[in-house]
């Protein structure tokens, strides 16, 4: 079962762990990821066994059978997980409005002079962008 790029994708915390040692490198198998999650989170084989086998079932993670081993790969890309947890985030705590979370930020000094000129280029691209798309639609 692929995963939808338009479907809405949940990742919890926990799983977020999984996901990472996935992301960074993947095919892995139990006994490999037995002794990341156990050092990050201090899971057990059975705990990470357990997460393993719900993600499977959620369709989060995949796995190719070699031999009795099975190895297990993401179904789904961090940026399409990211994407969604970014609108999440701001939906709950914003109201939606990427503004909004600016101006909290700003107000909290929490801007270093290179993300101010980080997001500066950022928006100039977007800016771009949207120009692009608008003569597009003429």
């Amino acid at each position: 079962m692929e995963i939808d790029k338009k479907q809405e994708i949940r990742v919890t915390n926990s799983e977020w762990y999984l996901m990472n040692c996935l992301w960074e490198e993947s095919p892995r198998s139990l006994m490999q990821l037995v002794p990341l999650l156990k050092e990050q989170v201090g899971w057990s084989k059975s705990t990470c066994a357990t997460m393993v086998r719900r993600m499977t079932e959620k369709g989060l993670i995949g796995y190719e059978e070699n031999g009795k081993t099975k190895f297990f790969f993401p179904k789904v890309k961090k940026e399409q997980v990211v994407v969604q947890e970014t609108r999440d985030f701001l939906k709950r705590i914003y109201d939606g409005s990427v503004g909004m979370m600016m101006s909290a930020l700003v107000r909290q000094n929490d801007l270093s002079k290179e993300d101010i000129q980080e997001l500066q280029q950022i928006l100039k691209e977007a800016e771009n962008k949207a120009e692009k798309e608008s003569k597009k639609g003429r």
